[in-house]
């Protein structure tokens, strides 16, 4: 079968993929997005984001997202809203397997993000959408009137109360230390917030209902004492892990599965020629969605250069045997 070469391949369609995408195809390089069933990265489960640079009233993380991709479009990406299933990095050009057929690409770029982590409960997983949850944005408007869990310390946690706040009657947040680390104007916010109180020092050790979620068991870390609170939904918000599955031993991963950059010409490659890593794939430590832009806006500029240097730019078809 006759299959194109793309010059670039971006595998991810969160703020990196996109930014990537929007540098590469300026770049006159022929670019393909392989965005996922579900595009568009973390944002898309955000409401309003105030920390991205040039919205002075902040922005719709989808809104934010579809603005993005339109921009990448209009400079010549092609999306494809498909799932990457697997790569073979050991032959040029490089190859990738999707649900929607095999695509060939000269360089790749890794945006594939991080995922969420779950609590591993006894009964989580069969919880879920049944009460258990780990996007408010998605799910808060079916808690109007209930009470509900936030698991979590961080921002994420934060957005989650604060979001339910606006529907549910009473939102517990549990935390395993004694403080949170979240953001001081997160924090100021959850405080203020008369409908959300805080349960320190504690971890949630199942969530307890049959066909829906009817209340938690809480464990205080200090005492031991186990409690059973009643609750309508339990939101878990307490991280994420780098969604680099498929490329397990196709590139160097570190021992938390992060991507790892380890160019010296090129920073953002990776241990393969011509393959680079941009985003929350490898950063564990801003996640933050303006410094995964900046992350894709490098990978696309050493992809570009590499690509003059290296293997050129023109592309070609190639038959697949």
């Amino acid at each position: 079968m006759d299959v194109e070469v793309y010059d670039v391949i971006i595998i991810g369609s969160g703020p990196a993929g996109l930014t990537a995408g929007i540098y590469t195809s300026r770049a006159n390089l022929k670019t393909l997005l392989i965005a996922g069933e579900k595009w568009g990265g973390q944002l898309m489960l955000t409401t309003l984001v105030e920390n991205f640079p040039g919205f002075p009233e902040g922005i719709q993380g989808p809104d934010l997202m579809a603005n993005m991709r339109s921009q990448a479009e209009r400079f010549g990406v092609e999306v494809v809203e498909k799932n990457a299933m697997n790569v073979d990095f050991t032959n040029r050009p490089y190859r990738t397997d999707t649900t929607d057929g095999t695509y060939m690409g000269k360089a790749i770029i890794i945006a594939t993000g991080a995922e969420f982590n779950w609590l591993n409960l006894p009964n989580e997983q069969k919880l879920i959408g049944r009460g258990v949850s780990s996007c408010a944005t998605c799910d808060a408007a079916f808690f109007k009137g209930k009470k509900v869990v936030v698991v979590g310390g961080g921002d994420a946690a934060m957005e989650e109360a604060l979001v339910l706040a606006r529907h549910a009657t009473e939102i517990i947040v549990v935390h395993r230390r004694g403080e949170f680390r979240a953001s001081k104007i997160m924090q100021d916010r959850i405080f203020a917030n008369p409908k959300i109180k805080v349960i320190w020092n504690a971890e949630v050790k199942d969530v307890l209902g049959e066909e829906k979620v009817t209340g938690v068991r809480i464990r205080n870390n200090e005492s031991g004492i186990t409690e059973d609170v009643k609750t309508d939904g339990l939101f878990v918000a307490i991280g994420h892990s780098p969604a680099t599955k498929i490329f397990e031993n196709k590139v160097n991963l570190g021992n938390k599965g992060y991507a790892q950059r380890e160019g010296e010409k090129y920073r953002t490659m990776s241990n393969v020629p011509g393959v680079f890593v941009s985003g929350d794939v490898h950063d564990y430590t801003y996640r933050q969605a303006v410094t995964a832009a900046g992350y894709g806006c490098e990978a696309a500029l050493d992809a570009e250069r590499w690509l003059t240097e290296d293997v050129g730019k023109n592309s070609q078809t190639i038959v697949i045997q």
